[in-house]
């Protein structure tokens, strides 16, 4: 794997100078999805099923570099960077999950997938969701790690017991307008560093170049504005959530998967009121960055939900 700092810029890459780090086995690719040119990184078996991984705040697709070689064996394995994330671009466009949700699927059928299994984290997750809901015709399935979805399992009022207040305080600091640009432009590190090593079960989880690659994702122009859009649109997220359930349920299977020290103790339960078939694991000894924290014990549920019906 080579050193991030010292990856040589790309040609067709949005964000060049984000430093671009390589996992040995993968390529990377950038793709027209609906008018936003997205990142993508693939490897793995090219005639296997597709499996498309999504990160969440504040990570770009590097959070699966841990889990991807694991998959690799067996699956096309496909790692996307959402619109203001990472090496995809940072349009001036609504960051509602259903509108995400369109460019992340638009990005799946450029590179020829018909049909695939959709992973995703935190804000991930949130698109995914919206996702499975519009496209479920052309999922094999679901997993969802560790997010309260907007309109569904989101709540409504932060708590302010200050034992439970810290894992969810910045979605209302995310949506106060202007100050929240104004206390972190330039300051990306230290806030980034924060949610990192706070919200790990092991601090030492990430290093100080995990880090610095995230918070330089972040500042990148237009990182910050973007990353805080899909906060400011998550009630359009909700409502569109609202609309789609009105319609349908999600019939795709789906996996709900929760870590002892996470924020959601268990996702199959919170999905299960809106999913015919919802199944759930708790992975041991992990925050809320399982893929991070815990990544053998990820691929291997993953790996046992992709292959359930082998």
């Amino acid at each position: 794997m080579n050193d991030p700092a010292s990856a040589p810029r790309v040609s067709g890459n949005p964000v060049r100078d984000l430093p671009l780090p390589d996992l040995a086995g993968f390529t990377h690719r950038w793709v027209d999805a609906g008018g936003v040119r997205v990142h993508v990184v693939q490897g793995g078996q090219p005639d296997g099923p597709a499996v498309v991984l999504l990160a969440g705040f504040p990570q770009t697709w590097w959070a699966w570099r841990k889990v991807m070689p694991n998959l690799a064996d067996r699956f096309h394995v496909i790692a996307i960077d959402l619109p203001g994330q990472g090496h995809s671009e940072r349009p001036d466009i609504s960051y509602d999950t259903h509108t995400v949700a369109a460019h992340v699927h638009a990005a799946v059928k450029a590179l020829g997938v018909p049909a695939y299994w959709l992973v995703a984290h935190d804000i991930g997750a949130w698109v995914a969701f919206s996702l499975a809901l519009t496209y479920q015709d052309q999922l094999h399935g679901l997993a969802l790690l560790d997010a309260g979805i907007p309109g569904i399992t989101l709540p409504d009022a932060i708590p302010t017991d200050p034992e439970r207040a810290w894992k969810t305080w910045h979605f209302a600091f995310h949506l106060v307008p202007d100050l929240p640009e104004t206390l972190l432009a330039g300051r990306e590190r230290e806030y980034v560093g924060w949610f990192l090593k706070v919200k790990t079960l092991a601090p030492d989880t990430f290093d100080d170049a995990d880090i610095e690659q995230y918070a330089a994702s972040v500042a990148a122009d237009g990182g910050l504005r973007a990353s805080l859009a899909y906060y400011r649109d998550a009630p359009e997220s909700a409502r569109k959530n609202h609309e789609a359930l009105a319609q349908q349920r999600l019939s795709v299977p789906v996996l709900g998967i929760s870590s002892s020290h996470g924020s959601i103790p268990d996702m199959a339960a919170s999905i299960r009121p809106w999913a015919d078939h919802a199944t759930g694991i708790v992975v041991p000894d992990a925050g809320h960055f399982i893929p991070d924290e815990q990544p053998d014990a990820v691929a291997a549920a993953l790996t046992d939900f992709l292959t359930e019906d082998d």
